[in-house]
């Protein structure tokens, strides 16, 4: 049996179990593909080889010794380089701190290890978290696996992680969403992107940008792996874990009847759409209709405009004061645009901050009442497909344009690839939800997804990344 290496995370797992495949041959596999296309697609900042390997024969030995530590144990995962490891690097994608090493390790990371995961590596990103376009100037701005022949934005902050995931050099990664971070590279590179709730996936030992607003998910090829990964992210003992994990093994052909979805209408979008984006959400409203959903357009009681603006704001107040020891010294090699963001929260006064806050639960509330009436509402991910690298605007950020509300509104939400442009690159809708309602619009995304063959498109990398094990 040949194993895709494109193949979501059930089917491997699938293949574990069934003793077709080892996990060490599946670490080997991915290794290698790693090896190959990473110079080019400079996905990965760092790969511990051998610790692979550790993690893989362990999982092995287990499995013979009829020990299995859940559905994901023995499946390879690439870490973000904001996930501290005790005594590994994690540079948090910043030149100058390329050899800081951690002290701790991440809640996430010691999660993920305990359900017998894998670790390939630390995944590329903006630096300190802070930008939607995916570039880093110093290390290195990830290449968009969609188009071999012109370099183009993978998203960010979870640029190597999206990259990683697109191209099959990890079945699945972890990502933070600060502002959209793992919803706008998922759908620019067009795989499934989860943002959890505000508190859900702890985040102690994850580098900060804004404590706010910080969150940590899933970035997986489906929405059945994203259920399943979200799950191993918050361990064992817990009942939401649990939840998840049934929603990833429900009936196949389970319809969603009963679900109320609100679709936000084109006049309140923030910025003007790329066609392909405007037919993505059209046919999604129309699958889902098919699938049992009521599905209905609903006036947004927000401005998505404000809600950029007042996010954008809380976070440059949190990361200035992250990083103010540093942030002005011009001999460090940091990224200019990141240097800006980050003392653009310097003018930001104590009376503003708290303003900010008060604000913000306001407007947390205001949603969950709105929000009474639904159960996910339906926006795009992004605007546009991705553009060169050489076209960026680093003053812009048109990316966030859907996404930034969800932090702001502490909502979940869903990014699922749902169509071509005509450049023949992804793009992505998405679905915002009430709190801690991982589990519907997870329901919903794997429905969608049963009708849809989106999120099983992969870019054409053969000449670069063909292998599979025989």
């Amino acid at each position: 049996m040949s194993i895709d290496p494109f193949a979501p995370l059930t089917d491997l797992a699938a293949a574990l179990a069934s003793r077709t495949v080892t996990a060490q041959a599946l670490t080997e596999l991915y290794l290698e593909r790693i090896r190959r296309a990473n110079p080019r697609l400079n996905a990965f900042v760092s790969v511990d080889e051998d610790l692979a390997r550790r993690h893989a024969r362990a999982a092995d030995e287990r499995r013979a010794g009829g020990l299995v530590l859940g559905p994901l144990d023995g499946l390879p995962i690439a870490l973000k380089d904001l996930l501290e490891i005790e005594g590994f690097p994690t540079g948090v994608g910043s030149a100058p701190w390329r050899e800081r090493r951690s002290t701790t390790t991440a809640t996430v990371v010691r999660n993920l290890l305990a359900a017998g995961m894998v670790p390939l590596g630390k995944t590329q990103m903006v630096e300190f978290a802070f930008g939607t376009w995916g570039a880093n100037p110093h290390l290195g701005t990830p290449w968009n696996p969609w188009d071999l022949a012109t370099h183009r934005v993978p998203g960010g902050s979870s640029s190597g992680s999206g990259v990683a995931v697109a191209a099959a050099l990890a079945p699945a990664a972890i990502g933070s969403d600060t502002g959209g971070s793992v919803r706008i590279p998922a759908a620019l590179n067009g795989i499934t992107g989860l943002k959890t709730t505000g508190g859900l996936v702890s985040t102690d030992g994850v580098f900060p940008l804004s404590r706010t607003l910080d969150t940590i998910g899933p970035m997986t090829r489906s929405a059945r792996d994203a259920a399943l990964l979200c799950a191993a992210l918050l361990g064992t003992d817990s009942a939401v874990a649990r939840r998840l994990v049934d929603c990833a093994t429900q009936d196949a052909d389970a319809s969603l009847d009963g679900l109320r979805i609100a679709v936000l209408p084109p006049d309140q979008y923030p910025i003007a759409v790329d066609p392909a984006v405007a037919s993505a959400v059209d046919a999604a409203q129309a699958i889902l209709r098919e699938l049992g959903a009521d599905v209905a357009e609903r006036r947004f009681p927000f401005s998505f405009d404000d809600l950029v603006r007042r996010n954008g704001q809380l976070t440059a107040a949190e990361a200035y004061a992250v990083h103010r020891a540093y942030i002005d010294d011009e001999r460090l090699a940091i990224g200019a645009a990141v240097r800006r963001r980050v003392l653009g929260g310097k003018a930001i006064s104590a009376a503003d901050y708290i303003d900010a806050l008060a604000h913000r639960r306001a407007a947390c509330a205001q949603w969950t009442d709105w929000m009474r009436d639904c159960d996910a509402l339906l926006t795009p991910a992004v605007p546009i497909a991705a553009c060169p690298v050489e076209a960026v605007d680093e003053a812009q950020a048109p990316l966030a344009s859907f996404t930034r509300a969800g932090n702001y509104l502490d909502t979940c939400a869903l990014a699922l690839p749902a169509g071509l442009s005509a450049d023949g690159l992804p793009v992505g809708i998405q679905l915002l939800g009430r709190p801690h309602t991982e589990a519907t619009l997870l329901r919903a995304g794997m429905a969608f997804q049963r009708l849809t063959d989106w999120h099983c498109r992969a870019p054409a990398l053969a000449p670069l990344l063909d292998t599979r094990i025989n």
